[in-house]
């Protein structure tokens, strides 16, 4: 056999990898899931977009196990090649085997390989996937030591293959008012590391952050944009930088000639991901481009189908799309009940430059528009029932199509009633989250607009007020139900006369007079109850309970809860029902029945957190943070004072801002403080607004579980949180990420992100760390270590 290797000694290591010359930043769970992969499969395919650094994460991975692989660790460049009959070829080329045969060349790498082993990474195997994959299976069957890593756009796609979608960087934390050095992501740790090559003495400062991190988030955390941008810093500030990326294409170009021509600008890697797709999936590719945040299956087949796409061959098009890594499915958003992909932004530019110059992009648009445009009115619709939750959920993803769709509108003349209306039906989904602020400018828009009386403009006007009254705009919200008022009355219009005497209850009880309060919410109830809306009526019972509560009332309070109660179970209603919880708790409080009101509380607290409902987390804190302090609890109630501190920084708004409310939140702090003095007081404090959003809500609910375990004596205090304990607890008993996610009932990448965070925090490397760690820490004082031996 006339085939000679360059390998002397099967035990000699033969390192053939490029030599790293810039920095490897963050990937720390990327390239520890790799690894596992590569001891459970023996073929690993990294996937993703073009410059998310697939090639990158490979040969880190490979270097990093390259003693794990005696006979080499051996890298494959396809990318230049162009013929796949020379794919082969290719490979006893990148191996230095010196072949002087006639043999097959397939026959020369298989008996090379055979006895080896060996990791062969495969990189950019997207333009000839079909015969990687061919050439992959038949390389494992035959070399039983063999290991191939490859890096593709698209999966190679046979049995036994090991995937791994490699994310963009991670992006500044958007929530995080002023992120500590840390904490901005890896996407922006990589843009100082290469704008610190070019410029000596680069660093990210309070003075250019916040342009850094909107430059990162422009390009996706993708860190070959990342990289051509920090390249520009020699000759524009990062404030010029910011300002021009919205011509990135032509921006972020290299003339290096040691980059290959497609990587030498962004336009060239789409163009080559453009190339690789069929016509059908470049005509998706451009429509989908018209959603602002995602899409799942229902919206492309409803909005991307027609005009040479039939509806039934949406779903192939997507899973080739995503095979294509040109769409990316949203894995965070596992809990949904449809998956949901997503264009990363360049991506989705480079679509609509191709929707535009195809003529089709106003009818993309006004589709887009409908179809969202028909989702809030679902929402209307369902908003008070057992499909409730859902709809929230279902929205809530959505939020930059709900954006673009109402942008449309208002954009349009002919439109801007369909507008207001579509703003209207949003009216619960802009109370339970973060965006009331933005449901009043799109409602006021449509008012200034659709001026004649008509019900819409009615309803517009008290729902609007609504908004306004939870913002604490009282006099704004005054005029508009005076105005509201006098459309129902001249128009007959009961249903809005219904909710303006439950809007002007609400401004009464503001302003002092519940007992005129009362009275207006009797009103109320009483319309609701005619026009047969049992969510106005529910509404109307929990304001009449806490204004009944604030009288002193207790009967009249606890009837109103229990019969709000009653019409929410009777409609298989729950949002609605956790104010009355939340309202009932207040009352049972009032009576001295802390342990029964936190437990209302917090199971209020539980359904609002679901659905994001801040406003109604908010006050349930302020609820429990007033039983805390009535209990004599003083070091649980200034960590959740803290802890209040981390929801404002979500909202900062009082959704209750009354006078029983304020005394109370007053004087539980002030007895805090006094009970803790100043400077146990801060450290508590700042002990609970230290915890990110979720991790205080871990917190908040948490309590019962370790309620009436005696600490240990001497114990240092865990770093861990106590969502996070329960986690390292479930790590010890052997369970993997999946198995914890379900157990806990919790997203895997939830999951995940909090081993992560474990590691971080206890400066481990394994889990079996985690383990031995909670193992050392459950054992009893007196129990002595086993000798051994």
């Amino acid at each position: 056999m006339n085939v000679v290797t360059s390998t002397s000694s099967r035990r000699r290591e033969v390192p053939r990898l490029p030599i790293e010359v810039t920095s490897f930043v963050g990937r720390r769970h990327e390239v520890a899931e790799v690894r596992r992969l590569l001891t459970t499969g023996r073929v690993v395919t990294l996937t993703g977009v073009g410059g998310v650094g697939k090639t990158r994460l490979a040969l880190r991975v490979a270097a990093d196990v390259r003693r794990a692989f005696p006979d080499g660790v051996w890298l494959v460049e396809l990318a230049g090649l162009e013929n796949p009959d020379l794919l082969v070829r290719s490979l006893i080329d990148a191996l230095e085997i010196g072949d002087r045969s006639s043999r097959p060349a397939i026959e020369v790498l298989v008996d090379h390989l055979r006895d080896k082993q060996a990791l062969v990474v495969l990189d950019n195997c997207e333009h000839l996937v079909d015969d990687c994959a061919v050439l992959a299976q038949t390389l494992v069957r035959s070399a039983s030591e063999l290991r191939i890593l490859a890096t593709s756009r698209q999966v190679l796609g046979f049995t036994g293959e090991r995937t791994l979608a490699v994310p963009p960087l991670s992006l500044p934390d958007a929530g995080m008012a002023r992120p500590s050095a840390g904490a901005s992501g890896e996407a922006v740790r990589l843009f100082a590391e290469r704008a610190g090559d070019v410029l000596p003495g680069f660093a990210v400062t309070d003075a250019n952050r916040e342009a850094v991190e909107r430059i990162c988030l422009h390009l996706d955390g993708i860190p070959l944009g990342i990289e051509l941008a920090a390249v520009r810093l020699r000759a524009l500030s990062v404030e010029q930088l910011l300002a021009r990326l919205d011509n990135r294409f032509q921006l972020l170009a290299t003339r290096s000639q040691a980059v290959v021509p497609r990587q030498q600008t962004l336009r060239g890697l789409i163009d080559w991901s453009y190339g690789l797709c069929t016509e059908q999936e470049r005509l998706l590719w451009a429509r989908a481009s018209v959603f602002a945040c995602g899409l799942d299956l229902e919206a492309a087949e409803e909005v991307c189908s027609g005009d040479g796409i039939d509806r039934d061959e949406i779903m192939d098009l997507v899973s080739g799309l995503v095979d294509k890594s040109v769409l990316a499915r949203d894995d965070h958003l596992s809990s949904l009940p449809a998956a949901r992909y997503r264009l990363l932004e360049t991506i989705r530019q480079y679509g609509r430059e191709q929707l535009a110059a195809s003529g089709q992009e106003p009818e993309l648009r006004r589709r887009h528009r409908d179809y969202f445009r028909e989702k809030a009115t679902q929402l209307r619709a369902h908003v008070f029932g057992p499909g409730q939750a859902e709809w929230f959920g279902r929205l809530r993803p959505e939020h930059a199509n709900l954006r673009l769709a109402l942008e449309y509108c208002f954009a349009v003349p002919d439109e801007v009633e369909t507008g207001l209306g579509m703003a209207t039906d949003l009216f619960h989904y802009w109370i339970t989250g973060t965006y009331l602020g933005e449901g009043c400018h799109w409602i006021n828009q449509g008012l200034a607009a659709v001026t004649g009386p008509s019900e819409l403009r009615a309803r517009a006007l008290w729902a609007n007020s609504w908004l306004r009254i939870i913002q604490t705009d009282i006099r704004a919200a005054g005029e508009m139900l005076r105005e509201a008022r006098a459309l129902g009355e001249r128009l007959g219009h009961e249903p809005a006369l219904a909710y303006v005497a439950l809007c002007s209850g609400m401004i009464a009880m503001y302003r002092g007079n519940t007992e005129s309060a009362v009275a207006l919410y009797e009103q109320a109830m009483a319309r609701h109850r005619g026009t047969g809306d049992p969510m106005g009526l529910a509404l109307a019972l929990v304001w009449l309970c806490l204004a009944c509560s604030l009288l002193g009332d207790s009967p009249r309070a606890i009837a109103a809860g229990e019969d709000c109660l009653a019409v929410c179970d009777a409609h298989g209603e729950r949002w609605v029902r956790t104010y009355a919880l939340m309202a009932l708790a207040v009352e049972t409080w009032r009576q001295g029945d802390g342990r029964r009101a936190a437990a209302l509380a917090k199971e209020s607290l539980r359904f609002q957190h679901s659905i994001d409902d801040l406003l109604g987390v908010r006050f349930n804190l302020e609820v429990l943070i007033w039983i805390a302090a009535g209990e004599g609890r003083f070091q649980r109630a200034a960590e959740l004072l803290g802890v209040l501190q981390t929801i404002r920084r979500r909202i900062d708004v009082m959704p209750l801002e009354y006078v029983h409310v304020l005394r109370h939140y007053d004087e539980s702090e002030s007895r805090t403080r006094e009970a803790l003095g100043g400077a146990a007081f801060g450290a508590a404090v700042r002990r609970g607004a230290g915890l990110s959003y979720e991790e205080a809500l871990d917190y908040v609910l948490a309590e019962d579980a370790v309620a009436g375990r005696p600490p240990a004596q001497d114990a240092p205090p865990s770093p861990l949180t106590p969502r996070e304990m329960e986690i390292a607890r479930l790590i010890a008993q052997g369970m993997s990420n999946k198995e914890i996610a379900a157990s806990l009932v919790i997203a895997q990448r939830t999951a995940e992100g909090h081993v992560e965070h474990i590691l971080t925090k206890l400066g481990f490397n394994s889990r079996t760390q985690i383990a031995v760690w909670i193992g050392e820490l459950d054992r009893p004082p007196d129990e002595e270590h086993p000798s051994g031996g």
